[in-house]
């Protein structure tokens, strides 16, 4: 059973188990144990990086593998990099669009895919067994590979043309800093960045795709073509229309599903997101022609459906979006390079091009205790019957926990009591759980 991965890898507070040395150096051999050969190691910007870079490549060492690390990059390169090395696996050292105080790993398969959730259990199974509390980290100095960095950026600005375009990239303070506006310039665009002076502790902080107002308020004052926001480790991108209008997840994904159907090149003959995405979405894109396949939270999910289903484009409304002609997982920097080339050659502003109406959405997160099963809850499970029975077919309820932190997600889509129906809920699984 699995204990320490989550939807996403590994996640916690910084130095604490399961982030601290000792479960680091043993995930190090676990891994080198497995998998034998190069393993690649990836870090976003926050101060506890290097410490658990250090215990993993230590980790790695002690089992006869070779840590090579690459530097401050965004977790999409750990996955190029892996698929087009002889690397054998690779490590993102990131919590995302967490705070700094939190870190993470998520690890990569020689393929450059997610490993899956029966691998992570065996890798805990190993960890269990070989975890000490005494281990000898001798110092290492983390020196950046440039010629891995620059395989990246390579791959990021191959074929893309944006001269015409002007762009405000917001980096979060994070893993994207360097490479985005680096690469946008490369490919001929004229870029304002702003969030790109990372100390440590800033990363995410009102900053990046989970605070995109202020890059909002820039495109405008800048009379940009559009803006793209990006999470800790850019695997994520959030955009931003010339009017100042935020475009989520879903509506990228829409436009992009659009663009591919119209050249013949929309294989499967749909489009894979999670529950999460709206349903006023799903109605559209059948309206359209295109089935929208639906796949539980978390990227990796995202990917196996497309997988099974044979689809080239998929994500989440979050703006993690995978590109399957391209790509083997989410980029938030190849998202807005390849969705900005789209916008140049559609010959008309961002604000004119129209998705689909959303239904009304109402999402509430609520700290918990523990994550006991939903179904183990009987006043929960009451109120839910109560609630969906006042919905009475013309809406949707999904209640999740979260997969990285200890909340639970109560998400309404429909009435115009919507909120009403989701305070109810959350109200009654804080009171029941704690």
């Amino acid at each position: 059973m699995r204990t320490l991965f989550g939807t996403d890898g590994i996640r916690g507070k910084a130095h604490q188990y399961p982030l601290d040395p000792a479960t680091m150096f043993a995930l190090g051999e676990a891994l080198a144990g497995r998998m034998r050969g190069r393993i690649l190691l990836g870090m976003d910007t926050r101060q506890s990086g290097p410490e658990i870079a250090r215990a993993l490549a230590a980790g790695i060492g002690n089992r006869g593998g070779q840590a090579v690390f690459i530097g401050v990059v965004p977790t999409p390169a750990v996955a190029y990099l892996c698929h087009t090395s002889d690397a054998a696996a690779g490590i993102s050292i990131s919590a995302s669009h967490n705070p700094y105080e939190d870190n993470g790993v998520k690890i990569f398969g020689p393929d450059g895919m997610k490993i899956a959730d029966a691998e992570e259990e065996q890798i805990e199974d190993a960890m269990r067994s070989i975890r000490r509390e005494n281990v000898e980290i001798a110092p290492m100095e983390l020196r950046e590979n440039r010629e891995l960095i620059e395989k990246y950026e390579n791959f990021l600005a191959h074929d893309v043309d944006l001269h015409s375009e002007r762009v405000v990239l917001d980096t979060g303070h994070g893993a994207s800093y360097r490479i985005a506006p680096e690469v946008f310039r490369r490919v001929g665009a004229e870029v304002i960045v702003i969030n790109d002076r990372p100390d440590g502790t800033n990363i995410n902080e009102n900053a990046g795709a989970l605070h995109p107002e202020g890059l909002a308020k820039r495109v405008v004052a800048e009379k940009a073509d559009f803006g793209v926001a990006f999470d800790g480790d850019a695997d994520r991108a959030i955009f931003v229309d010339d009017a100042g209008n935020v475009r989520d997840g879903d509506e990228i994904i829409y436009l992009w599903a659009q663009h591919l159907k119209a050249d013949g090149r929309l294989r499967g003959g749909c489009v894979v997101t999670t529950v999460m995405s709206n349903f006023g979405f799903e109605k559209q894109l059948a309206a359209d022609g295109i089935e929208l396949c639906r796949a539980q939270v978390g990227d990796k999910y995202v990917l196996e459906t497309m997988l099974e289903r044979g689809a080239v484009i998929g994500g989440e409304q979050s703006g993690h979006i995978i590109d399957l002609v391209n790509h083997t997982t989410g980029d938030g920097i190849h998202t807005a390079l390849v969705f900005g080339e789209m916008l140049a050659q559609a010959h008309q502003p961002f604000s004119q091009l129209r998705t689909f109406t959303p239904v009304p959405q109402v999402l509430l997160n609520e700290k918990v205790s523990s994550k006991p099963p939903l179904e183990s809850l009987p006043r929960y499970q009451e109120a839910l019957v109560k609630a969906e029975a006042q919905l009475a077919g013309k809406g949707r309820i999904l209640v999740r926990y979260s997969g990285t932190e200890n909340k639970v997600r109560v998400m309404v889509e429909g009435p115009e009591d919507a909120r009403t129906i989701a305070e109810v809920l959350r109200k009654m699984l804080k009171e029941e759980i704690g």
